[in-house]
């Protein structure tokens, strides 16, 4: 396996990835992808949207920072028998000339680039003039935002200069941010996904061994002794967020689903 260079491969995040799989299934049937379309599946994480993709036959080209998941995607569409292009590269700086795409996608991934008006003018430079880009970001304020309220003074400080990815879950603020690189909003919808666990501590559990850039913090907190306190805090989020489902523990996670044009299709 390819050697890890963030921390998104330091956790479990294939565990959440396959929770997250709906919301791929959302986006690739919004994008109504025909046979033949070329589909760049930007910081494409194990692969859900690309797989969803090559399935329905586009030409499918599968972009992530982390070798490891690039790695993960690779083996997952080889053994499923699909020819996808899996390419490691920053979403700031995508390794693909312009006008590749006739369908740009990104599931809870270009949110995560350090540069969100180099990603934005990055989604528009790979879309054709005749293309569509559709992206799921987590509303501000919603479970896994506000997840990192909680972890904040436990972890180390974003980049300088970064910007929370919610806001590519706020409309407005997105519309400005692809507004800037020629790109028109043409459709956006709040969406809800909803996960169910044993517990609340089966939750709590999960969210932190799937989140990598925790699990990376873990030996120094414990030398710290600040660890249990890191978890009792997500354990009393999780509780006050969730809600019991019979049986079940449920978590209830929105996002922003949009779909967008190059300004010169969107307004013709």
């Amino acid at each position: 396996m390819s050697a890890a260079v963030t921390t998104w491969a330091a956790g479990d995040y294939p565990a959440m990835a396959r929770l997250l799989a709906p919301v791929a299934e959302a986006v690739v049937e919004a994008a109504a992808i025909r046979p033949d379309d070329r589909v760049v599946d930007v910081a494409t994480g194990t692969g859900n949207a690309a797989v969803l993709a090559a399935q329905r036959g586009a030409r499918t080209v599968g972009v992530d920072l982390e070798p490891a998941l690039v790695e993960l995607a690779r083996r997952r569409a080889a053994d499923a028998g699909l020819a996808i292009d899996w390419r490691v590269g920053d979403a700031s700086r995508l390794p693909l000339p312009d006008d590749s795409a006739d369908v740009v996608l990104s599931v809870f991934g270009v949110m995560y680039a350090n540069d969100h008006d180099a990603a934005a003018r990055e989604l528009s430079r790979v879309c054709a003039p005749s293309g569509r880009v559709l992206l799921a970001a987590w509303t501000p304020g919603s479970l896994m935002p506000a997840m990192g309220q909680v972890l904040g003074g436990y972890l180390p400080p974003p980049p300088a200069g970064g910007a929370p990815p919610s806001r590519w879950g706020d409309r407005e603020l997105l519309d400005r941010y692809l507004a800037a690189a020629d790109l028109r909003i043409t459709s956006a919808a709040v969406h809800r996904l909803g996960l169910g666990f044993p517990s609340a501590d089966a939750a709590t559990n999960l969210l932190i061994d799937t989140a990598g850039h925790v699990v990376a913090e873990r030996d120094r907190l414990r030398a710290e002794s600040r660890w249990d306190a890191l978890r009792a805090d997500l354990r009393s989020f999780v509780g006050d967020r969730g809600v019991a489902d019979g049986d079940r523990f449920r978590l209830e996670l929105e996002y922003l689903l949009v779909t967008a044009a190059p300004a010169s299709a969107a307004t013709a």
